[in-house]
């Protein structure tokens, strides 16, 4: 099976790849969404229209958009999601060359391979927690490419990236394009500032992907958006296929305008949990966190016995994280999980405790 294969990269949250788990009865920390339930009443069909066609251009997610972040409803492109907009984006733009962190999400770098562009990678280092390098290193590591896919926080190693020094390198670069992924940037403490989404409207080379899957809980209806200068988004619409936003996905993000009380507990919740899972784990040594901006943790297993040891025995406890060994740059003993409700992070966090003298005592 070749890199560029639609199966060649497992993705979080695929319980049909799990033989023997069943959904009902395991506690899934692989797939990074909010650990809340969606908060729209999805029941009916019929309020949805269905046996119309949705707009061509998806304007019920443009409209979330416009009346949730006051965004110019020119800079915005509506999306099946936010991998409709990483695949369309080096299509459109003609990308050439691209850079990427490593490790970093997948599907950045095979959509522009897929585009026919040449990918190389920004390695961010184990030593340095998986921050990023300096500005100047940055600045070094763009010669000689066109464009820039980036996301913040990162996945999965959960690190920022400053929208200041974003900002500077789009500025110092101007001929580039600067890519930011922001599917995460709703958990982080400082949102809205940390966005870029409105800076789009005074650099034309700095262009958003941002999804609405991870903080509201809805993967499975794909809803997402770039937003750009108006005068990208006339390229990109060149380019865009009508219709791949379905009417039930519009209906359900014009709903999420009324969804203040959610987001508000959700980022209670995450900031919460989120301290608590810190310090807990400060009490294990053989697990080592390396990133925590988001609602999820990357974490190194140290046990002396290798992780597939301790992916199994969580497994056979109900519980599943992610494996991120097949991303570039973590080969050795990483893995990934979501922060969910407190009773079941503490049920992992009992499991994650006695896990080592466990398994010492399985495999002996």
């Amino acid at each position: 099976m070749t890199r560029d294969n639609l199966y060649f990269h497992k993705h979080g949250g695929a319980l049909d790849c799990q033989p023997g788990l069943k959904s009902d009865s395991l506690l899934d920390f692989s797939v990074n969404i909010s650990p809340l339930p969606p908060p729209v009443a999805l029941s009916s069909f019929d309020s949805c229209c269905v046996r119309r066609y949705p707009s061509i251009d998806g304007q019920g997610i443009k409209d979330f958009y416009v009346g949730r972040f006051g965004l110019d409803s020119r800079t915005v492109l509506s999306t099946n999601g936010a991998i409709e907009g990483i695949y369309l984006l080096p299509r459109a733009l003609k990308v050439k060359k691209t850079l990427v962190l490593a490790p970093s999400f997948f599907d950045y770098e095979r959509a522009c391979r897929i585009a026919g562009a040449e990918v190389r990678y920004l390695n961010l280092q184990e030593k340095k927690r998986f921050t990023l390098p300096s500005i100047d290193t940055i600045a070094a590591e763009l010669q000689g490419v066109d464009a820039f896919f980036a996301a913040n926080p990162n996945n999965p190693t959960g690190t920022r990236f400053p929208k200041e020094v974003f900002l500077a390198l789009a500025s110092r670069f101007p001929d580039k394009w600067f890519i930011m992924d922001e599917a995460f940037i709703q958990y982080v403490d400082d949102f809205p500032g940390a966005s870029l989404m409105r800076e789009v409207k005074a650099l034309k080379n700095v262009i958003v992907v941002h999804s609405l899957t991870k903080f509201y809980a809805l993967p499975g209806l794909r809803l997402g958006a770039v937003i750009a200068h108006r005068d990208v988004i006339e390229v990109l619409l060149r380019y865009k296929e009508p219709w791949t936003v379905n009417i039930v996905a519009e209906h359900v993000a014009r709903e999420l305008l009324e969804c203040n009380d959610y987001e508000r507990d959700v980022r209670a919740m995450i900031t919460s949990e989120r301290a608590k899972i810190f310090k807990q784990l400060k009490k294990i040594p053989e697990i080592s966190l390396k990133g925590y901006a988001a609602n999820f943790f990357l974490a190194r297993w140290n046990g002396g016995l290798s992780l597939d040891h301790l992916l199994e025995f969580l497994k056979k406890k109900g519980i599943l994280v992610r494996d991120c060994r097949n991303f570039p740059g973590l080969r050795d003993n990483y893995f990934r999980f979501v922060i969910r409700k407190p009773d079941e992070n503490d049920r992992l966090l009992e499991q994650l405790l006695y896990a080592r003298e466990e398994i010492e005592t399985v495999v002996r």
